[in-house]
C-alpha cells in the first residue's frame, strides 16, 4: 500500500467488501448492503461515512449522485497489492486441469497453444491471448561500433542468418572532438572486439540475462554504455520481429456489461485484430535481471498506455524455455474481474507452458 495512503482495518474490509460485492453484481454499492451482507458489526451509517472518506481518497466513485459507489482504477489496485489472497489448492486444481486437458506429446507447438488460450478463456470468461514462441535460436555472428559524430555510434549486427541490422546508439556523456576521433575509433575497435568476444554464438533472447558484473577492469568504465547497447537490441529484435498473437474468447468477453459501448468495442477489436504490433510489447517484455519482476503482470485501466484497454485489466506472465523467457500467456477483461481467479489461472497456464518447452 502507497506510504501516503493508510488505510485502518475498518476501511480496508468496507473497500474490499465493496469491490467483492461490484464485481459480483456489476452494480453500484450502498452501505446497507454491505451492513448485511458482509458483517461488519458497525451501523451503514459508519460505512457510508467510511465509504465517504475512500471516495475522497480516490480509491471509491459515485457514477450518479444517487448511487451507490463502485471502484475506481486506485481502489482495484490497493485491492490487488494489498487486499486479496490467493488459493493455492485453486491453483493446484488448475495445474492438474491443463496436466489432463493439454496433451503435450500430441501436439505441435501451435495448435498447443491454441488449446491452452481456449481452455483459459473458457475459465475466465476473459479474452485469452498467448504469443507464439520468440526464435530463441537466432544467434550473434558479429558486431561493430562506428563513430558517426561525437554523439552517437552506429551499432552494426549480422545473425548466423546473415540478417543484417543497423542501430543508432547515444554515447554514454564525454567530451569528443575532431581531435581524439582517432581515440574514439580506437576505443570502440576494442569495444568491438570485446562485444565479439562475448556476445559471439549467444541467441537474441539470452542479451538480457547476461551478468555484465564480472568484466575485465579495463573495460567496467563502458559497463552501462553497453548495457544499454543490449536493451536497445533487444527491444528492437522484440519489436520488428514478433510473433503472431493466439487469441480465444472475444465474443464471450464481450458480452460484459462494460463493453455496452459500440465505440470501445471497435477500439478494442481494432487493436486485438489489426494492431498486433502494439499489443506485443505490452504483454511480452524482457525482464532485466538486476530488476526484482513479478511473477505475474496486472495492469488496471488507465495504467494501461493503449487507449482501448484503459477500460480494462491485462494479466500477463512470461513463459520460458529453460530460464529463457520465449513467450506470454495473459488475459483482458473488464476492471471488474474476480483478480484472484484471473492471475492465478494466468500463472497455472505460464508454469504449464514453461514445463512442456523445458
Amino acid at each position: 500500500m502507497s506510504p501516503q495512503l493508510k488505510l485502518s482495518d475498518r476501511h480496508q474490509h468496507i473497500l474490499w467488501a465493496t469491490i467483492r460485492h461490484y464485481i459480483a453484481t456489476a452494480e453500484p454499492v450502498g452501505s446497507r448492503t454491505i451492513a448485511q451482507e458482509y458483517g461488519l458489526q458497525v451501523s451503514s451509517a459508519t460505512i457510508r461515512n467510511a465509504m465517504g472518506r475512500l471516495e475522497k481518497a480516490g480509491l471509491l466513485y459515485q457514477p450518479h449522485t444517487s448511487a451507490g459507489r463502485i471502484p475506481s482504477d486506485s481502489g482495484y489496485r490497493i485491492y490487488v497489492d494489498n487486499l486479496m489472497s490467493l488459493d493455492e489448492s485453486w491453483n493446484n486444481h488448475l495445474l492438474n486441469l491443463y496436466h489432463q486437458k493439454l496433451n503435450w506429446e500430441a501436439y505441435n507447438i501451435e495448435t498447443l497453444l491454441k488449446r491452452a488460450a481456449q481452455i483459459l478463456a473458457s475459465l475466465s470468461g476473459h479474452i485469452a491471448l498467448i504469443t507464439l514462441p520468440q526464435n530463441s535460436q537466432n544467434q550473434l555472428r558479429h558486431l561493430q561500433l562506428i563513430p558517426v559524430n561525437e554523439k552517437q555510434v552506429m551499432l552494426l549486427v549480422v545473425t548466423d542468418g546473415y540478417y543484417t541490422q543497423s542501430l543508432l546508439i547515444d554515447l554514454p556523456q564525454r567530451d569528443y572532438n575532431s581531435d581524439n576521433r582517432e581515440d574514439l575509433e580506437s576505443e570502440l575497435e576494442l569495444l568491438s572486439n570485446f562485444l565479439n568476444s562475448k556476445l559471439k554464438g549467444k541467441s537474441l533472447a539470452t542479451l538480457n540475462h547476461l551478468n555484465w558484473g564480472e568484466l575485465d577492469q579495463e573495460f567496467k568504465k563502458y559497463t552501462e554504455f553497453m548495457q544499454d547497447i543490449l536493451k536497445v537490441l533487444a527491444r528492437e529484435n522484440q519489436s520488428t520481429d514478433c510473433t503472431p498473437i493466439v487469441i480465444r474468447g472475444i465474443s464471450e468477453a464481450l458480452r460484459q456489461p462494460e463493453f455496452s459501448e459500440v465505440q470501445q468495442v471497435q477500439m478494442l477489436l481494432h487493436l486485438l485484430e489489426e494492431e498486433q504490433e502494439q499489443l506485443f510489447p505490452l504483454i511480452f517484455e524482457y525482464p532485466d535481471l538486476d530488476e526484482k519482476s513479478p511473477r505475474v503482470s496486472v495492469r488496471i485501466g488507465s495504467e494501461n498506455p493503449l487507449e482501448p484497454l484503459t477500460i480494462c485489466t491485462v494479466i500477463s506472465a512470461n513463459y520460458k524455455q529453460g530460464d529463457i523467457p520465449v513467450g506470454s500467456i495473459g488475459l483482458i477483461g473488464p476492471t471488474r474481474m474476480l483478480y484472484e481467479n484471473a492471475i492465478t489461472l494466468v500463472e497455472a497456464a505460464a508454469y504449464s507452458l514453461s514445463e512442456a518447452l523445458s
